[in-house]
C-alpha cells in the first residue's frame, strides 16, 4: 500500500470525483426554493454526499488494505 500520509487520499481519483459530486450536490440544493417540510431531506442529501469523500479519506489513512476496503464500502452506501 502506499504512504498514509494525510495528504495521500488527495492524489486519489476517486476522492477528486467524490468532491467534485459533492459540491455539485451541495450547489444544486443551495439552489432550492426549500419549505420547512423539505429542509430535513435537503440536509440529508448534503450529508450523504459530503460523507463519501470523508469516508474515503479515513480510509486512506488507516493502516490495513483491509480497513481501506471497508471504508470504501461506507462510502459506497452513502
Amino acid at each position: 500500500m502506499e504512504s498514509t500520509q494525510p495528504s495521500s487520499y488527495k492524489k486519489l481519483f476517486i476522492w477528486q470525483k467524490s468532491m467534485i459530486f459533492a459540491n455539485e450536490v451541495i450547489n444544486l440544493t443551495e439552489r432550492l426554493d426549500t419549505e420547512r417540510k423539505h429542509f430535513r431531506l435537503v440536509e440529508q442529501l448534503e450529508a450523504s454526499a459530503t460523507s463519501v469523500p470523508m469516508n474515503i479519506a479515513e480510509g486512506r489513512g488507516r493502516s490495513s488494505q483491509k480497513e481501506f476496503s471497508y471504508f470504501l464500502t461506507v462510502a459506497r452506501g452513502s
